[in-house]
């Protein structure tokens, strides 16, 4: 047991690191010029000397790379561009809300899950129970985003 662990944390170490590669390379794809989305409209280039210095747009890929890693492994996830404040200020602002929508998502799951396995166990081989396992995989099959839309439509259009 103590084996399979130890391999597993040691396969999770190349794992993160070609994520972050991942992650990093995905940013530096991004049309544009960050330093011109920064500098505003008709920057001189001292101003984007400036913050290509100040956010290490002037140096090599690998050591942006290294920077970015620093500050990831020291919490510092850099300012958002769009709001001008830090990103981990922002994730924290929005996290007790996203953790209220996992555990009532999860709630629901569960009451809804025991519910129908219950009904379905009861009721075995009656339209009951094909009717809840249809339910089931339908709950399972269609896409998030899909019924997302479609079950605010119900709820705003069609129940006001």
């Amino acid at each position: 047991m103590t084996s399979l662990l130890a391999r597993r944390l040691l396969q999770l170490i190349p794992t993160i690191v070609l994520l972050s590669l991942i992650i990093f390379s995905l940013q530096h794809l991004l049309p544009g010029d960050p330093a011109l989305v920064l500098a505003g409209e008709s920057p001189d280039e001292a101003t984007l000397a400036a913050i290509r210095a100040q956010y290490h747009l002037d140096q090599p890929l690998l050591v942006q790379y290294l920077y970015w890693v620093k500050g990831v492994l020291t919490g510092d996830l850099g300012q958002s561009m769009r709001h001008n404040r830090p990103v981990l200020e922002l994730i924290l602002l929005k996290l007790p809300v996203t953790l209220q929508l996992a555990v009532m998502g999860i709630v629901l799951a569960l009451v809804f899950g025991i519910t129908g396995g219950v009904i379905s166990a009861l009721r075995q081989n009656t339209p009951v129970d094909y009717a809840t396992n249809v339910v089931s995989l339908a709950g399972i099959s269609l896409p998030n985003f899909w019924l997302g839309i479609m079950l605010i439509m119900f709820f705003s259009v069609v129940l006001g």
